[in-house]
């Protein structure tokens, strides 16, 4: 029988401005971490006569979507890392973010990434969570045991 824990999640970024954790231990919320293509991969075109025709689409490119507790010190990480790489070109859309499952021997690395916004602040009853996205422009994955 197989199973999944996130305990066996290890993430990390390493970018201008920083090297630390995105995984367990983090402070994550319940809602975790999201990779996401930013298109798909095929296109296909019917012609006037029924024909057909399949595009490769080259693009491997996607979202990254982290999401910590709102006391998580990941968050201020991060926000550290935000306004140091949004201060110049020179250091934006340089970040490498890797996640893994070790217990699957899974992994996926997210190339060449920059954050797409700050994270919306809310301060409500329950304690929300800061949502965190990055566009990455190469994202490729190994998944599940072979």
């Amino acid at each position: 029988m197989a199973a999944y824990s996130f305990q066996n999640i290890v993430a990390a970024i390493v970018g201008p401005g920083g090297a630390f954790n995105l995984g367990v231990n983090a402070a994550v919320a319940e809602e975790g971490i999201t990779i996401a293509p930013n298109e798909d991969k095929n296109t296909m075109v019917i012609g006037a006569d029924g024909k057909g025709q399949h595009t490769l689409i080259a693009s491997s490119g996607g979202l990254v979507t982290l999401r910590y507790l709102k006391t998580s010190p990941t968050n201020g990480f991060l926000m550290l890392m935000y306004d140091l790489q949004s201060a110049s070109s020179a250091l934006w859309g340089q970040n490498l973010i890797t996640v893994a499952d070790t217990a699957r021997l899974e992994l996926t690395t997210c190339q060449a990434c920059a954050f797409k916004k700050k994270p919306e602040i809310v301060y409500d009853k329950a304690g929300p969570m800061l949502e965190w996205t990055f566009d990455s422009i190469t994202i490729n994955s190994i998944l599940g045991v072979l």
